[in-house]
């Protein structure tokens, strides 16, 4: 199979589809890989490192979109790149398609199947291509919350870890999955007092176990999530409904109880947002007040550490990449358990319940299409 790989255009969008490694295992397997000019080097793969994998190098995108049959991506594509894309290709990537209609919308008018990482489910209904990008954006929730509230970034001024005679900063998760736990993991490594709100009986109690009682749990509540956030300085939206647009659990009015200069961080952005008063923001301008509150809301925080994101995000990826360039997208979304949740736009049609309810479309199931011509 042909697979292209071509640089991401998404603002300050530093990771790349597939790294040299990966390309070097589907050359050895008998597959054709072009990878687009500098795509790899904002993430530390030069293009010599392609070459010697076996991929070509090309220096026009939109000889990568025509020539290829399966296109490998990180980033949903941007209006330009939806243009190039075809009734014969095959995209997998990020999509988020119940937060942007009008992606939505051009992929269903290009014809394409569109297979997203977010909705891929693995044998136990767990997300597998998502779960690194939730480990670095869960980290990373932490890292950039305790950089926003420095007093020269807006911040309440407070050190989350605290010092001896003064109190730690209060962080409160709202979301017990992979990015609550990574959240919670370095927020209580940086010394910061921590409650995880979240719906699971089950996964709090896993929480408890998993952080040996320092961390505090808290069944998520509207009355519950109101008391915490009065007392919090960051919060950290990480709720997840896959391939649904995110419940929106802190409202405007909310806000009036909290602290003025405390941080909202809402890793949800790529689904919506999960504060009402969020809207996506990118590395270039990640943040904005609304009514004394900060609000960090980038919608590609992996990107940032690029490095780390690639080499995760192609470990995850890269077993779903060989059965779909070996066995065609069709057999390989009905071998492999869980992959054919991935489905979300095939040949105009919408396949991903989420993305249909969100934009009162016509849902067609993946085994409805999968047993189609």
């Amino acid at each position: 199979m042909r697979v292209g790989v071509p640089r991401e255009i998404k603002n300050r969008e530093y990771r790349v589809g597939m790294t040299p490694m990966g390309v070097r295992e589907l050359v050895e397997q008998g597959h054709q890989v072009q990878v687009e000019q500098s795509a790899g080097v904002a993430a530390g793969f030069s293009d010599q490192a392609y070459e010697q994998a076996g991929a070509v190098l090309v220096d026009d995108p939109r000889a990568v979109f025509s020539w290829a049959d399966l296109i490998v991506k990180v980033k949903e594509p941007q209006p330009i790149e939806c243009g190039w894309l075809s009734a014969d290709q095959v995209l997998f990537t990020y999509l988020h398609l119940a937060a942007d209609r009008a992606l939505t919308d051009a992929l269903l008018a290009s014809g394409c199947t569109a297979i997203a990482y977010e909705t891929v489910q693995d044998r136990h209904g767990g997300l597998p291509l998502l779960a690194p990008m939730s480990e670095v954006a869960g980290r990373m929730a932490v890292q950039a919350g305790a950089h926003c509230l420095e007093k020269a970034q807006g911040g309440r001024g407070v050190l989350l870890g605290g010092v001896p005679g003064v109190s730690p900063g209060r962080v409160l998760i709202i979301g017990g999955g992979v990015v609550g736990e990574n959240a919670a993991y370095i927020a209580l490594g940086m010394g910061a007092q921590v409650t995880l709100l979240d719906k699971s009986i089950p996964r709090l109690k896993q929480l408890d176990e998993r952080f040996n009682g320092t961390l505090n749990t808290l069944y998520s509540t509207r009355e519950n999530i109101e008391q915490q956030l009065s007392q919090a300085d960051l919060v950290i939206g990480a709720v997840l409904l896959p391939g649904a647009a995110a419940p929106k659990l802190v409202t405007r009015d909310m806000l009036a109880s909290m602290q003025a200069g405390a941080v909202l961080v809402d890793v949800a952005i790529d689904q919506g947002g999960c504060f009402e008063t969020s809207h996506p923001t990118t590395h270039d301008d990640p943040v904005f007040d609304v009514d004394g509150i900060v609000h960090y809301c980038v919608a590609n925080m992996p990107g940032a550490v690029a490095r780390t994101s690639t080499l995760a995000l192609t470990n995850a990826t890269l077993p779903y990449v060989e059965q779909l360039a070996q066995h065609g997208w069709r057999r390989a979304l009905q071998d492999v358990p869980g992959f054919a949740s991935g489905l979300n736009i095939h040949s105009g049609r919408v396949t991903c319940a989420g993305v249909a309810e969100a934009f009162d479309l016509t849902l067609y199931t993946p085994e409805e299409e999968l047993g189609g011509a």
